[in-house]
This record gives structure tokens, sequence and C-alpha cells, in this order.
């Protein structure tokens, strides 16, 4: 079995920010999931899982009523390893045009009052939240973005040279 792209990066070099993980054609029309890493993997905690499920419901919320973008997003949601979350939009633009989007969208957790959708009828896991948690994590991400936007590395992934033989065959070191 292939090794799919995003198992293929190099999860030891990869720092806070906000990645290209691929462009895919469906229909006729282009789409781009952007990998939105909020910690380093394999070396910083992962994000507690009742912060990052009040994150998910918030920045989902802020995402689909932004009226620029709104017809834009086609899903936020959360990564398996706790470390980011993935954003699918229709098109294809580079991680540093979304960058004001996502630093918007992570700023407005510090005004929420409640989490949007925390309940019974609307969540599968309504008790499961912790909006303090989510302020932390959202106010730390932003100030980041904000100081880091400049820096081409937190939207570009780390490069590693990857070992190819004669016959084409690829080793990845993950």
């Amino acid at each position: 079995m292939d090794l799919i792209p995003s198992f293929s990066v190099d999860h030891t070099a990869i720092i806070p920010g906000i990645f290209t993980s691929r462009v895919d054609t469906v229909g006729n029309s282009l789409v781009t999931t952007y990998d939105v890493r909020l910690t380093r993997p394999n070396k910083e905690p992962a994000i507690d899982v009742a912060a990052m499920h009040s994150l998910e419901h918030i920045i989902a919320t802020f995402l689909r009523n932004d009226p620029e973008w709104k017809d834009e997003i086609i899903y936020w949601g959360p990564m398996g390893c706790l470390t980011g979350f993935y954003l699918i939009l229709k098109g294809n633009r580079r991680p540093q045009d979304i960058c004001d989007l996502l630093l918007n969208a992570f700023r407005s957790v510090e005004n929420a009052q409640d989490v949007p959708g925390a309940t019974p009828k609307n969540c599968g896991h309504y008790l499961m939240h912790n909006l303090g948690m989510a302020k932390w994590y959202a106010a730390r991400f932003a100030d980041y973005l904000a100081a880091n936007s400049e820096k081409s590395e937190i939207f570009e992934y780390p490069k590693t040279e990857r070992l190819v033989t004669e016959d084409g065959q690829h080793f990845f070191d993950s």
C-alpha cells in the first residue's frame, strides 16, 4: 500500500503554521485541504480533547458565518493526533492568503461566552467542552500567527531529502 501524502511529511520537523496538505479536483472544481497546526507534533503535548472540541465548534461557526468566506468553506475539523485542524476550502489559495481569516477566527474565540451547539440535540458529546482552555489555545495560536506571519516557514512544510532508488522506489523516514 502506498503511504498517503500526509504521512510522508516529516512530523519531527513540523512547526505551528498553516500548510497546504493537498489539492484535489472534485468535478470541475479544485478544493484545497490545509493543515492548521497549533502545536509541534511529538514535541508538545496534544491539545486538550475538550478544548479541541470547543475550538472546533466555535471556529466552525465563525467560518461558516463569515460573509466573505462562508461559501468557500467545505470542512473544519480536528486532526486525530490533536495537534491541529484541517480546513478544506473551495479553490486553491496559498496558505498566506488565508492567514488573516484564520487569525480572525482564532481571535474570535476570546469573545465567546459559550460554545455554539453544545447541547444534547446539537452535539454528540455536549458535555465534553472546555471554553477556558479553548480560549487559551486560541490566543496562543493567534499571537503566534500575528508574530510570525512574515516568516515563510510557517506556510511551507519542512523539506527533507528522500532517498529514491534507481528504479524509482521512494523511502520515507516516517
